[in-house]
């Protein structure tokens, strides 16, 4: 069993960078990528690899018509499709995003390995624990393409100011990580509902394509635009938000699966028909010894979107800026300390490019991905059983 020495221990670690394998550019040749997914995430994604030097966007694949039309604005060159693997088949391409639902990244994703593609996908890594095997198995036998993981926290200056605190000795023990992430809307606004289009019908919207491995339904625009209220393909804010929180510490402290997972919430504030819910609590034992606690609501953001590291002799407080202070009970004469390294515009997308060309192992690699997909799987099982969740680590199954 690990121990909390482990944890503090595995800081400096978990950082280092390894050299993948597979085929690798130049640093001036031209990196070629196709979006798969162009939806408003997928159309940001697009435009800051379009920022990085030396990159050209020549294929993007979407099921929705008026998304293809679009995106032409953004690259009027791109070969546009509405099946993916047509893209998948093109030798021109290098990489590709995938800014898909969630309920469709392991499909998405075991082409791309399967067609020799580097891959940056978006959080979480895998819908289900399942799929996250798949995909494992998958990343490894394609020859170790660069996948970098949406989790974009994970390239920020936040990791080398963190790694110093935890580093220095100056937290002491550390048995808790405390997270939150809060939101308020205004009345009538609910969180993440998007407008149903006119245009939004079965000729111009690959319906069968959306629903993938979703339970089969007959076709609703509704659903496919706001998909991430329904839970046959959204992990609703487990997925949207506790995993960019988890990503950042499993990735500082290479923290692994917990031992045990527990979630609790319910639908409390909006009652629009959407079946995730909108208030959560979920706790998290981990063999490092640290107790890994988040809570979220979207009907209150006092709180915002903050972080708490718990040790003996110190804190560090993570929100907009990174900071540690001392306990005074330990450490009388330590001062606060603010963190001061930055973050460079893009710096995820253009670190994932920057791989590509060197082979060197991403900032949030797979392995993140993975370990922070099963805790979130964990934790929306737990809700669902409305029990506590183990993982058996030996046979690698949610028990």
């Amino acid at each position: 069993m690990q121990t909390r020495r482990i944890f503090i221990g595995n800081v400096a670690t978990g950082l280092a960078g390894s050299l993948a394998t597979g085929s690798l550019l130049g640093a001036s040749t031209p990196l070629r990528f196709g979006m798969i997914g162009i939806g408003e995430r997928g159309t940001q994604l697009a435009r800051e690899a379009l920022a990085c030097p030396d990159t050209n966007l020549v294929a993007i694949a979407d099921i929705y018509s008026r998304r293809r039309e679009e995106a032409k604005t953004l690259a009027p060159q791109a070969k546009l499709y509405t099946d993916y693997h047509h893209l998948l088949e093109d030798p021109a391409i290098d990489a590709v995003f995938i800014a898909t639902p969630q309920h469709l990244h392991a499909a998405c994703f075991t082409a791309a390995m399967q067609a020799g593609k580097h891959v940056y996908i978006e959080k979480a890594l895998a819908f289900t624990a399942d799929e996250a095997k798949l995909m494992r198995a998958a990343f490894h036998s394609s020859n170790k393409r660069i996948v970098q993981v949406g989790h974009q926290h994970c390239s920020s200056g936040h990791v080398a100011d963190a790694t110093n605190y935890l580093t220095s000795g100056s937290l002491g023990h550390v048995t808790a990580i405390r997270a939150h992430m809060y939101r308020n809307t205004p009345h009538g606004k609910p969180q993440w509902t998007r407008p149903v289009y006119p245009d939004m019908t079965p000729d111009q919207l690959d319906w069968n394509a959306f629903l993938g491995p979703a339970p089969a339904r007959d076709f609703d625009a509704d659903r496919y635009i706001n998909w991430r209220l329904f839970s046959d393909y959204s992990g609703g804010n487990v997925h949207e938000n506790m995993s960019h929180q988890l990503a950042f510490w499993y990735k500082v402290g290479a923290m692994q699966i917990p031992r045990t997972v527990t979630m609790t919430g319910d639908l409390y504030r909006w009652k629009d028909g959407r079946e995730v819910p909108d208030t959560i609590t979920v706790s998290m034992s981990h063999d490092e010894e640290v107790h890994f606690s988040w809570d979220s609501g979207f009907g209150n953001n006092h709180l915002g979107i903050t972080e708490e590291v718990l040790g003996t002799d110190g804190t560090i407080l993570r929100g907009q800026q990174i900071r540690y202070q001392p306990q005074k009970v330990n450490r009388p004469e330590g001062a606060e300390i603010m963190g001061q390294t930055p973050t460079a515009p893009r710096a995820h997308v253009q670190n994932f490019f920057d791989c590509v060309r060197t082979g060197h192992e991403p900032n949030c690699p797979f392995d993140v991905g993975y370990r922070v997909s099963v805790t979130c799987a964990m934790a929306l099982e737990s809700y669902r059983l409305a029990r506590t969740v183990y993982w058996d680590s030996a046979t690698e199954e949610l028990v």
